[in-house]
């Protein structure tokens, strides 16, 4: 697994700039974001991670994983309704599963072309499918394009991590989270990596 190329700057100026951001990127030395280069892969898996927890949507994907096979375009398009319900999926995300499927197959999204496309850019493309609101497009930008600053404000674990370590009473504005966010740029995605992983064992990844 390669770290981002990023990281240890990313690691060394947020600890510069932020004593308390600074203790929990210390308490896990050698944990990193690792990326996953499957498109289709990572987008499925936010899908199945929407509104849930960190270890709930694990649970649910390894199901998921274990019943599809081999997790691509075609497999989860014929895969029965029924199969996917057994995972814990509810009828939405199978619907949702379903168009992904669709528009990797129609060719209605051509991931090739993003790597050298802006972050709203490719944002805005993948909102057109079903399913996939801003949220999900920027754990697609943070875990397969790897992109550095990313700020997913409507993150609710990002927001209660952010609490926790600042001693606030959670839940905080948006306005405020991203006002408090300013200070970890250019890595607000290294950022937000460590406020997830201050709050559960098991590493995000998607």
């Amino acid at each position: 697994m390669m770290k981002p190329y990023f990281w240890e700057k990313a690691k060394k100026d947020l600890i510069e700039k932020d004593k308390h951001l600074g203790k929990i990127i210390k308490n896990y030395p050698r944990d990193f974001l690792f990326t996953k280069s499957d498109p289709f892969y990572t987008l499925a898996r936010s899908i199945v991670g929407q509104q849930i927890s960190v270890s709930a949507a694990q649970a649910v994907w390894e199901r998921f994983e274990k019943k599809v096979g081999k997790v691509n375009p075609c497999d989860v398009k014929n895969m029965h309704h029924m199969k996917l319900k057994s995972c814990g999926l509810s009828r939405q995300k199978i619907t949702y599963l379903k168009s992904l499927s669709i528009a990797f197959i129609d060719r209605k999204i051509q991931p090739r072309k993003w790597q050298n496309l802006e972050n709203e850019k490719i944002i805005d493309e993948l909102v057109q499918i079903k399913g996939i609101g801003r949220w999900t497009a920027e754990m697609f930008l943070i875990f397969n394009l790897c992109r550095p600053d990313i700020f997913p404000v409507d993150d609710l674990g990002l927001i209660k991590g952010i609490c926790n370590c600042y001693n606030i009473k959670y839940p905080i504005t948006r306005e405020r989270a991203i006002k408090m966010s300013k200070k970890w740029k250019p890595y607000r995605s290294v950022a937000t990596w460590y406020f997830w992983r201050s709050l559960d064992p098991i590493p995000v990844e998607y």
